[in-house]
């Protein structure tokens, strides 16, 4: 995952609690502590974290119908090994210059673009590969999920909750998920363990969801936005394609 900063740009602190500079029970603030200059600047900030955020969900969707509908790219996805290959590593050449001109625009946003294509296109292949009563399943199990757990994260930070002691554990139960994911490469699982194994990285990334929206609400830093809106979306992603594993594998 991302390294997140801190609130305060140029300071390795979280933002000090002030009880005198809010009122908890308006609602308006983001978290308790938080002064009415910093709430409206990181409400701007959430603001346009989730627009780009959605940008990126529609493009997805966009790109993964062409994927599934559009016959020629679907056979010529999956009928060449070597550009199936290459399309699965593509995201990751265009992260790491991503990250690296992340503060930098138009580059930024150019880049963000093609790493989000990439990264559709793989979806795309997924949800070709499975049936579309189950796709539509996942899509909508996913979109509950993701409204009530950050729903619930807004909430939970207006009450003073804090979430970050959960980064250690989500850290290892990923590094654990993709343990497995290597090992059934050479011990393949069968459906009942394949579908235990999407339950699992469901969990996960649920955790993640809360995490790092959490992390969005209060130590991202203001000129973060294309890290956060990535984080968030890898998030949205894998939750969505380990529901869509586990329901197909349970479907078998």
């Amino acid at each position: 995952m991302f390294q997140q900063g801190y609130a305060k740009l140029g300071t390795s602190e979280p933002i000090t609690k002030n009880p005198q500079q809010y009122d908890v029970e308006s609602g308006e603030t983001l978290f308790p502590g938080l002064s009415p200059a910093e709430n409206q600047l990181r409400w701007g900030f959430v603001r346009k974290v989730y627009g780009i955020l959605s940008f990126q969900i529609v493009l997805t969707t966009l790109v993964s119908l062409v994927t599934v509908l559009y016959a020629p790219v679907n056979d010529l996805l999956r009928g060449n090994s070597l550009l199936l290959l290459i399309v699965i590593f593509l995201p990751f050449i265009f992260l790491i210059p991503l990250l690296k001109y992340q503060q930098k625009h138009p580059h930024n946003y150019i880049l963000l673009g093609l790493f989000t294509v990439s990264i559709s296109l793989t979806v795309g292949i997924s949800c070709a590969n499975t049936e579309g009563k189950i796709v539509l399943e996942a899509l909508i199990l996913t979109s509950a999920v993701v409204s009530s757990l950050t729903g619930y994260t807004f909430w939970a930070s207006k009450q003073g909750k804090d979430f970050s002691f959960l980064g250690p554990f989500l850290f290892t139960s990923l590094f654990t998920l993709f343990l497995v994911g290597m090992m059934q490469m050479f011990f393949p699982f069968g459906p009942a363990a394949h579908a235990i194994y999407g339950g699992f990285g469901a969990m996960i990334f649920s955790g993640y969801v809360i995490y790092d929206t959490d992390n969005l609400i209060k130590r991202f830093t203001y000129d973060e936005y294309i890290g956060a809106s990535v984080t968030l979306y890898l998030d949205i992603l894998n939750l969505f394609l380990a529901i869509l594993n586990m329901l197909r594998e349970a479907t078998n």
